[in-house]
């Protein structure tokens, strides 16, 4: 699932495991990675990750990724491939799009919320940027009932510095796409702020002419996301333990997209 290629960027950024630890030989690193990715693709439970495959248990793969999330090697790994991205010159810079996406929470939690298309029932809202070609830039989940908009000046402002070409680290596009959903006089003022032009229909008139065929990225990064079974649906009631398996789902895209070949 991982190839050498990818793991060799990978393995530099994890941390060490430590060198006088008690206890037997920690499994691999490289295995216990696998083990995560087989659970995001998959959606088991971490209790019924296979044991003949050898990644580990599904406690000490759930153990490793805790600790690796804590040392945010993770987010590390996304700004390192989009830095990559950037210099392929394949991150598009003069628009970016913005959009969210209701997913299941099946036992409820922290970050939970009544959700207003699926009759009231416990779910979550995974709120997206990306860029002009559809790669992830930043991720927040919420309650299912949080209105979309509050989150957009927080995914602006969320994107990682992206390096990679001559110059400081790019963090804005040029133009933020959105629907009807974003008008708001307090959000275009501020996005004007920060030198980015709203391209928002805004509420009872006609939708702007072309915006759907330049948004529709966000629909096919949506659709790449929630292939990773784990996230379609929300088990984890601890929202940091669900946000922990984000950043592992959107190294993949990226990865894919530098590559354009699958792991």
């Amino acid at each position: 699932m991982v190839n050498d290629e990818l793991w060799s960027l990978i393995e530099p950024i994890l941390p060490p495991w430590p060198e006088r630890s008690s206890g037997p030989r920690p499994v691999d690193d490289r295995l216990c990675l696998q083990g995560v990715l087989f659970v995001l693709f998959t959606g088991v439970t971490w209790q019924q990750l296979p044991p003949e495959l050898g990644f580990g248990s599904g406690q000490t793969c759930w153990r490793r990724l805790c600790r690796w999330t804590e040392a945010g090697a993770f987010d590390e790994v996304h700004r390192l491939l989009l830095a990559e991205l950037n210099t392929a010159r394949r991150i598009d810079w003069t628009r970016a799009c913005v959009d969210a996406s209701h997913v299941r929470a099946k036992r409820g939690g922290a970050g939970v919320g009544p959700s207003p298309v699926d009759r009231g029932k416990s779910g979550g809202k995974h709120h997206l940027i990306c860029d002009g070609n559809g790669t992830p830039l930043k991720v927040i989940t919420t309650g299912g009932n949080v209105p979309d908009i509050t989150q957009a000046l927080a995914l602006v402002d969320g994107v990682p510095p992206v390096a990679g070409l001559p110059g400081r680290p790019r963090t804005r596009p040029k133009s933020l796409l959105g629907d009807k959903g974003y008008d708001s006089r307090h959000l275009r003022r501020e996005l004007a702020r920060r030198r980015i032009l709203p391209v928002i229909s805004p509420r009872g008139e006609p939708d702007i002419r072309g915006l759907g065929k330049l948004r529709y990225v966000i629909e096919q990064t949506f659709a790449l996301l929630h292939q990773f079974k784990r996230l379609a649906t929300r088990w984890e009631r601890r929202l940091d333990l669900h946000d922990s398996l984000v950043s592992p789902a959107c190294a993949p895209i990226c990865w894919r997209r530098l590559n354009k070949r699958t792991l």
